[in-house]
């Protein structure tokens, strides 16, 4: 597995991160064994960048990384996130980034990882309530105390990012990136570059539509985000539906799979890109690594782009409800 640059101050981890979200079953049923058995995967292939967050299960995909690393993290490159909160009764849910709550949060996460420190701390969803200068004030104190490695935040626009930058290194960035979902293109891609900061994509293979079993929305469970997301009810499912068939088609004519295609994609497109497609399962995981040995030609990614050309997919990537955490941007 090949390395690229995470961190500001040259920590280098696998080309392609592993997502723990889906331990906390958030995709589908799963186990604690089945977690441990793809994180021993994960070391097989050289995978050693593990992303999570304080909110997958409320802590429950952090307690299993810490139930297998059990205090010794030197393995991995352990990343999680806070500011978003949830009602654990009701499922409410808000955005805090008040210095007090990101302490609080990040020694929770801390606590259930079973370490002193993370590699890698996000704020995972702005508050609009506070300046974001203020914020990396916080973020910088805990970096300065050792609590923490890194400095990112998901989902924010270039101009924000620009605002953070301006008061101390912000290391990562964290957006949805994929052949269905390319608004970093619109400029947080090349700020990133610009500023050098990494820019981890999250669900690359666009939320299980560009893998071999394609998603049927009739089967998902209840607390599966993707029940009411735009992009996977009809009829904007069913318009999308022969774009990916064309995809898996042009995989399998290259020897490949579409899992390893478009992780190969987002490679591609650019060495300051890294991938953390998320997955419960070892095969899967294995799959997804097969994106590292695969060199797309020039004509190969002109030709990816005509079958899936930039605003291919129907319908928005999510609901009015979802959309009050992700800064939009043109």
């Amino acid at each position: 597995m090949k390395k690229r640059q995470l961190l500001s101050s040259g920590k280098m981890v696998s080309e392609i991160g592993l997502g723990c979200m889906s331990f906390a079953g958030t995709y589908g049923g799963t186990s604690e064994r089945e977690a441990h058995d793809t994180l021993s995967a994960a070391l097989d292939l050289g995978v050693d960048h593990l992303d999570t967050s304080n909110i997958y299960g409320l802590g429950l995909s952090e307690q299993v990384i810490g139930s297998f690393i059990q205090g010794d993290a030197s393995k991995f490159t352990i990343a999680t996130k806070a500011g978003i909160w949830r009602d654990r009764e009701h499922g409410n849910r808000g955005f805090n980034n008040k210095p007090d709550y990101l302490r609080d949060e990040l020694h929770g996460s801390l606590k259930r990882l079973g370490v002193d420190h993370v590699d890698l701390f996000y704020i995972h969803r702005r508050d609009r309530d506070l300046e974001i200068e203020d914020v990396m004030e916080t973020l910088l104190a805990f970096k300065q105390e050792g609590k923490i490695g890194g400095i990112g935040f998901s989902e924010i626009a270039p101009a924000s990012l620009r605002r953070a930058c301006s008061v101390g290194q912000v290391d990562v960035v964290q957006s949805e990136y994929s052949l269905w979902s390319r608004q970093p293109d619109l400029g947080l891609h090349s700020t990133c570059r610009e500023l050098g900061v990494a820019l981890v994509a999250y669900s690359p293979l666009a939320r299980g539509m560009l893998t071999d079993a394609t998603p049927d929305p009739a089967r998902f469970a209840d607390n599966d985000l993707r029940r009411n997301t735009p992009r996977f009810v009809e009829p904007n499912y069913g318009f999308n539906l022969p774009y990916i068939d064309r995809f898996k088609a042009y995989a399998a004519d290259h020897g490949t799979t579409p899992s390893a295609l478009a992780i190969a994609w987002c490679l591609a497109r650019g060495d300051h890109i890294i991938p953390i497609p998320g997955t419960r399962t070892k095969e899967h995981l294995a799959d997804c690594a097969a994106g590292s040995d695969l060199n797309l030609t020039d004509e190969m990614m002109a030709e990816i782009e005509t079958i899936l050309p930039s605003g291919w997919a129907h319908g928005d990537r999510y609901t009015p409800a979802q959309w009050a955490g992700p800064e939009r941007y043109c």
